[in-house]
């Protein structure tokens, strides 16, 4: 990010932008801190180092949100909302010349600087001397307007599947992107990052999804565990495997989607979601 002829204007005043950034919503557990908090997380540590007297050129800032379930892309895009609000509203330092995001994990940031350069193709946001924002396209602006605020009302599917560094891939490639393409949020437990009573947090959200996709592959106890639960519940599901002679008898006769690899599921997947869709209108 760059900018020109900003100069300091009441730094030490409290900023009042939105009635959301005065009344931030409640942070308790670390499973709480959904879309809507992020986007306030992004919008109050930028407007934080604006009542700072030192010179600050550079911010920054952790990615919240994929590493304890929340839909990467969603959570990702809450945060930058969030930033690029407090920008319009003027509220940084004043000597501010670049941002940047950090994600440890390699593939993960790959994935989420794919997703910032279709809302920000050049990296790059000017501020000129009247102090009007440029750098962002139309689509972009409207993608950024709602996202957080109103995330926790779109449809979501609830990935049950191992807590297993060798599923990632399954999921980030074969079943993220044809979740996300067919209109939904892709959430799923990650067991590392919680501290507390994980399964609270997994009922709660095959509660609130509109799906469950749950990957029976290994016979895993505890996916099978979130499948009656989501049963019981009334929750659709759709099951995936890449062995049906590995499942148990109580799901043997269900209907499963059987894939070969993680191309072949992302194609299955993308279509019956499709098709999920098209019905429920």
């Amino acid at each position: 990010m760059s900018e020109s002829g900003h100069e300091p204007d009441s730094r030490l005043e409290k900023r009042t932008g939105s009635a959301f950034f005065n009344n931030p919503p409640a942070v308790d557990a670390l499973y709480n801190f959904g879309y809507a908090q992020i986007r306030y997380f992004g919008h109050r540590a930028i407007s934080l180092f604006a009542i700072d007297t030192r010179i600050i050129r550079h911010i920054a800032l952790t990615v919240h949100g994929p590493g304890y379930g929340l839909d990467e892309v969603e959570a990702f895009e809450s945060e930058l909302a969030g930033v690029i609000e407090a920008i319009s509203q003027n509220d940084y330092p004043a000597e501010l010349e670049k941002i940047t995001f950090v994600e440890r994990n390699a593939d993960r940031a790959r994935r989420l600087k794919q997703a910032l350069s279709k809302l920000l193709p050049t990296g790059r946001l000017t501020i000129n001397q009247e102090r009007r924002m440029s750098g962002l396209a139309v689509p972009a602006q409207e993608a950024l307007r709602s996202v957080g605020y109103n995330s926790d009302s779109k449809p979501k599917v609830f990935v049950a599947m191992p807590f297993a560094e060798h599923m990632n891939d399954l999921f980030h490639y074969g079943i993220q992107g044809a979740v996300n393409s067919a209109g939904f949020l892709a959430e799923r437990a990650d067991m590392a990052s919680f501290t507390g009573d994980i399964m609270d947090w997994v009922r709660n959200k095959i509660a609130s999804a509109e799906l469950v996709i749950a990957d029976l592959s290994g016979a895993n106890p505890n996916v099978y565990l979130e499948v009656g639960y989501a049963w019981g519940k009334g929750i659709p599901t759709v099951l995936i495997t890449n062995d049906v002679n590995g499942l148990k008898f109580d799901v043997r006769n269900q209907r499963s989607i059987i894939y070969a690899s993680i191309k072949d599921l992302e194609e299955k997947l993308c279509s019956e979601l499709k098709s999920l869709r098209a019905s429920r209108r």
